[in-house]
């Protein structure tokens, strides 16, 4: 099944880059009529403005989270670096860090190059990298280190993340398709974000989920093997939550897991429950310009055709305690 799953959502992004090519500017879109799988949205004080990514690489612009200008394209490469002259783009994010640059996470893709071969399964050079422009709007180029992850691994869902300790990070996902145990890791960030330092660190892994279901080779039922759009976040009271995806069985699922220690290195704690109701997954957080904290999702839905597509949604939810809640009604 999670074979399947990745094909369609190469498919899925295949489609997205061919939409790119003629795609039109509109004007006054509602949210539910975007199609965009991991959608990340960024508060912009200084524009006043909301600017949405995600899978696919375009920008979306709003001044009120209801209606949407877009898509705009807003990425540029270089055809010589690993990513190649037009990548395929995953979970793109976008990110400020109080200085005068945006920067841009996302997972890029060279279908050109083969890294390894694992269980029948072919995999293509993927890592979580960052761009970064001195607008919202971009261009975003590359600008630092022509690599932040080993060339040899496929990672994904890079965020961002300053610890206690006051050094940026780079939480990401190892890719289950080559460990067959998905991982959530991170690596130091240099302080202006132009590269990482040292080695990557596991901080859990998905067999640690009590929530997500498989079966695996043997028809047991067991842990799923994917791990998917890490997001941290702080609540009142300074606890350290982690939100992350994965399934149960063919429904895609969200979960939280808390930091014992309230830094990266935990040891994290994972919630017995999904955080949100099944279907939605890959969340972000993010508070809108009255300061409500809200979380971006998108979610799974079969269109008239039966194909899934994956739509934005957006929750509310409190953060004054010492856990995330989301208000479902």
């Amino acid at each position: 099944m999670k074979r399947l799953t990745f094909l369609c959502l190469m498919a899925f992004c295949l489609l997205t880059a061919s939409a790119q090519r003629g795609w039109q500017v509109r004007k006054d879109v509602p949210l539910d009529s975007i199609r965009l799988s991991d959608p990340t949205i960024l508060a912009d004080k200084a524009s006043q403005m909301y600017y949405m990514t995600g899978t696919g690489g375009m920008m979306w612009r709003s001044a009120d989270l209801r209606l949407w200008e877009g898509p705009f394209r807003v990425t540029e490469f270089e055809a010589d670096s690993w990513m190649g002259p037009r990548p395929m783009i995953w979970a793109a994010e976008l990110h400020r860090t109080g200085d005068e640059w945006y920067y841009y996470f996302a997972t890029f893709t060279n279908q050109a190059v083969k890294i390894d071969t694992v269980r029948g399964n072919v995999i293509e050079r993927r890592a979580s990298q960052v761009l970064r422009a001195d607008n919202p709007m971009g261009p975003y180029r590359a600008f630092g280190d022509a690599t932040y992850l080993p060339a040899t691994r496929p990672t994904l869902d890079g965020t961002y993340w300053k610890d206690l300790d006051g050094k940026p990070y780079l939480v990401f996902c190892g890719e289950w398709l080559q460990n067959w145990n998905g991982t959530i890791e991170k690596i130091e960030l240099k302080p202006d974000l132009s590269g990482t330092v040292g080695e990557p660190k596991v901080l859990f892994r998905a067999s640690d989920s009590p929530w997500s279901r498989e079966k695996n080779d043997q028809g047991e039922i067991t842990w799923n093997k994917v791990t998917d759009g890490p997001w941290l976040f702080r609540t009142a009271t300074g606890r350290l939550g982690m939100l992350w995806t994965s399934w149960v069985f063919d429904v895609y699922t969200q979960g939280v897991a808390y930091s014992e220690s309230g830094t990266l290195d935990g040891p994290w704690t994972q919630e017995p429950l999904p955080i949100t109701p099944p279907g939605y997954g890959h969340s972000m957080l993010f508070q809108r310009f009255d300061g409500q904290w809200m979380m971006s999702v998108h979610y799974h839905k079969k269109d008239a055709r039966g194909r899934t597509v994956r739509t934005p949604h957006l929750f509310e939810v409190d953060l004054s305690g010492d856990r995330l809640l989301v208000k479902t009604e």
